[in-house]
């Protein structure tokens, strides 16, 4: 494509909103981005810009072709991060991706991975976000719930991650043991702060109590746990964090509604890279020694 240059130009015209915000961001000089635009705009024979004291806003025309553009500059960036990710043997960076609740599973494991291979970095990165695995967002991501269905993924079952409803020797010692299942309805509850969870133990959790007795909410895994370790109310943590935290007492056995099943994701693209296939046999190996 002849042009390409100038129809990058213009993307980041239309993104940035001023020529001068365009040729910072391409590295180019203020002049270069005006002759490309204008060459553009001759070549096509309309108008792609409005120009005002403020900047630029793209015509109509402008934004049919910034449709393009945009398509293109997302290919380009899926490209790249497949090509950074093929060819690189057990080195460079290895992203992986997960809810955070999965955190106190996956870190010790990378840090296990990362002390065989060192000259491999990792990244790990956790939150509600859905890291894009096509867009070379991460190399590996380990997602919850129902079995992930994006075209060009590989996915496998990872674990069955068991939940335990506990209450720590503070809450116990200001309210009491619940005697049994039914006397739940009684006692004061940490949960998440979203009412549309779909994690099975929550959605459990909100039929068993009324509202009024969830008392303290967070967005945030690290922080229920804390909040249960602090004696603000009965929760749901991880089974593994029992062998770790003595104060804690399973306040009802277990039920296996409560589990939630983890999968391994990556994409069919970088599947079978080195990096990705040497993690993929550490991750399955170390999580047959877990406690659940």
């Amino acid at each position: 494509m002849d042009n390409w240059d100038e129809i990058r130009t213009a993307f980041q015209v239309a993104r940035q909103g001023t020529v001068s915000g365009a040729a910072e961001q391409l590295g180019v000089h203020h002049a270069t981005v005006i002759r490309h635009i204008d060459a553009l705009e001759q070549r096509l024979g309309v108008k792609l810009f409005q120009r005002h004291a403020r900047g630029y806003t793209a015509t109509e025309a402008g934004q049919d072709l910034l449709q393009v553009a945009q398509a293109t500059d997302d290919q380009f960036t899926q490209l790249a991060g497949r090509i950074k990710g093929q060819g690189e043997g057990v080195s460079g960076d290895l992203v992986v991706t997960s809810l955070g609740l999965a955190s106190r599973i996956l870190t010790p494991i990378l840090v296990g991975f990362q002390a065989e291979h060192p000259e491999v970095r990792v990244r790990y990165r956790t939150g509600e976000r859905v890291f894009r695995l096509e867009y070379g967002e991460a190399h590996v991501a380990i997602r919850a719930g129902k079995m992930p269905d994006e075209p060009d993924n590989v996915v496998q079952p990872f674990m069955h991650q068991q939940m335990a409803l506990v209450a720590s020797e503070a809450y116990i010692a200001r309210h009491g043991m619940p005697k049994d299942e039914a006397d739940l309805k009684n006692h004061f509850f940490v949960t998440q702060d979203d009412d549309t969870s779909r994690a099975p133990f929550t959605r459990w959790l909100r039929e068993v109590v009324t509202e009024d007795r969830l008392t303290f909410r967070a967005t945030d895994d690290r922080n229920l746990q804390d909040a249960v370790i602090a004696g603000g109310g009965i929760g749901f943590v991880m089974s593994q964090a029992l062998s770790t935290h003595p104060e804690l007492v399973e306040v009802v056995e277990r039920r296996d509604i409560w589990s939630v099943p983890l999968w391994i994701v990556t994409h069919v693209d970088l599947h079978r890279t080195t990096k990705v296939q040497s993690f993929l046999r550490y991750l399955k190996d170390r999580i047959k020694t877990l406690e659940c």
